[in-house]
C-alpha cells in the first residue's frame, strides 16, 4: 500500500469532487429513473470544497494524485443525514478513482472513518447507501455493518437510500 490517507489540501479540492463524481459515473449510481444523469447530486458530489468546508474532507493519496475520498459528518455537520444525537458519526460520498480501484482504497478510507469515530468516542456509525451499490454493501459487511432498514430514507423522490450501523465498542 504506498497510497496515504489524510485530509484534502485546499489545492486538491477540485480533484477530490472530480474523482468523488468519476466514481459514482463509473458504477452508473446518478442515472435517474427517467434515464437522465441526476445533475443535482453530480454538482453536490463536484463541489468537495464545500464539504471540506461543512464536513471533513478526507483523500487517498498517491504520489500526488487523488485515488479516493470520503467525507466524514461530524456531529455539527449539515451533511449528516442519519446521525441525530452526539455519539453517532457518519460518513457519505466514499469514492474511488477508477485508477485506484482493486488496491485497498476503498477499504483503508473505511478504517480511516472507524478511526476517527473512535478517536471522538462515537458509540456507533451510520451510513446510507444505494440498494444497487454492491461492492460497498460487501466492504462494510467485511467492518462489521448490519442493514439498518428502519433507517432507510428517501432524500427526494426516486432515491431510496438502505441504511447501515455499525456498533462501536467503547
Amino acid at each position: 500500500m504506498s497510497f496515504v490517507v489524510r485530509i484534502a489540501l485546499p489545492g486538491e479540492y477540485a480533484e477530490a469532487g472530480r474523482v468523488t463524481a468519476e466514481g459514482y459515473h463509473a458504477d452508473d449510481l446518478l442515472r435517474r429513473r427517467d434515464g437522465l444523469i441526476d445533475n443535482d447530486y453530480e454538482e453536490r458530489l463536484t463541489d468537495a470544497g464545500r464539504r471540506a468546508r461543512e464536513a471533513q474532507l478526507l483523500v487517498a493519496v498517491d504520489n500526488g494524485q487523488v485515488l479516493g475520498t470520503v467525507t466524514w459528518c461530524p456531529p455539527t455537520s449539515p451533511w449528516r443525514e442519519l446521525a441525530t444525537r452526539p455519539e453517532q458519526a457518519e460518513f457519505r460520498m466514499l469514492s474511488v478513482a477508477a485508477a485506484g480501484r482493486r488496491r485497498g482504497i476503498g477499504r483503508a478510507l473505511v478504517q480511516a472513518c472507524l478511526d476517527q469515530a473512535r478517536a471522538e468516542g462515537m458509540r456507533e456509525i451510520l451510513i446510507s447507501s444505494l440498494p444497487q451499490m454492491t461492492a460497498a454493501h460487501a466492504l462494510y459487511r467485511e467492518f462489521g455493518f448490519v442493514r439498518a432498514p428502519e433507517l432507510d430514507h428517501s432524500p427526494k423522490p426516486d432515491v431510496h437510500l438502505w441504511a447501515y450501523r455499525l456498533h462501536l465498542q467503547p
